[in-house]
């Protein structure tokens, strides 16, 4: 099943009054195991792609640019 995660936009106000909040859906990569102990999710939206551990859900994610994005999924389907 899909997380779906919500966050406060970063155009709201910081009182609490005008606040929005967004949200993305997390998705487990089809090249994390079955075992459950390699999962990488990527959350993508217009403007941002984040990627995090599955395992730590709650943990560091990583936020590229679309074409940083691009550029590296390019590189990794040509590494052995």
């Amino acid at each position: 099943m899909n997380e779906l995660t919500w966050f406060k936009s970063s155009y709201s106000g910081s009182e609490g009054g005008a606040c929005i909040e967004v949200a993305h859906t997390w998705l487990k990569s089809s090249f994390s195991g079955e075992d459950g102990d390699s999962c990488v999710e990527v959350a993508t939206l217009p403007t941002a792609i984040h990627v995090r551990d599955s395992k730590v859900a709650d943990g560091p994610r990583l936020t590229l640019s679309p074409e940083a994005w691009s550029a590296f999924t390019a590189f990794a389907r040509t590494a052995d």
